[in-house]
């Protein structure tokens, strides 16, 4: 029984709404735009992908998960990442805005783009060393990635998440 709770605690604990899913598809589609606008500094080894911000959302709304999962598999493959990158990569916001999801309840909502910084760090990283090449080791292209996503996560997702906060009614629906 206990096991049953604590899956049922992964859930959203609505039905997935109309609502729900027009807010996924603006977030995708925000995501998309910001990495696409911003493509030269949203990847490569040295980066800072800033629509990562957006990493903060499943704090707010479990439509932020799919969303930012699309929205960065709609990136990747425009923007010419490898397949391996537009799997792995978009699999690696997936699980990072699940986990800040699933935290929400548990930690200081400060905590809440720290997912994506060591998802993104650990999956990125391997991505750049084996699939793209680049001639470093795996940790410090791990490393370059996870300040890259410090920088778009922390610095311009906590102001985010601060700003939203105010509207968090009117945007997401009742407070948690």
């Amino acid at each position: 029984m206990e096991e049953l709770q604590t899956t049922n605690e992964l859930r959203p604990s609505k039905k997935f709404t109309v609502r729900d899913l027009a807010q996924g598809a603006i977030i995708a589609a925000v995501y998309a735009l910001l990495t696409i606008f911003l493509a030269p500094i949203s990847s490569g080894l040295v980066q800072c992908r800033v629509s990562e911000a957006m990493s903060v959302l499943p704090y707010f709304t479990f439509s932020a998960v799919p969303g930012l999962f699309i929205g960065c598999a709609i990136a990747n493959l425009l923007t010419g990442a490898t397949i391996y990158d537009v799997i792995f990569g978009s699999l690696a916001t997936l699980l990072a805005a699940y986990i800040t999801y699933w935290m929400r309840n548990r930690v200081s909502k400060y905590l809440a783009p720290l997912p994506s910084v060591v998802v993104n760090a650990l999956v990125v990283g391997w991505l750049l060393t084996s699939i793209y090449g680049f001639e470093v080791s795996y940790w410090v292209a791990a490393g370059y990635v996870a300040i890259g996503q410090a920088i778009a996560c922390f610095a311009l997702g906590i102001p985010l998440m601060k700003l939203l906060e105010r509207f968090r009614g009117k945007l997401f629906g009742e407070a948690k």
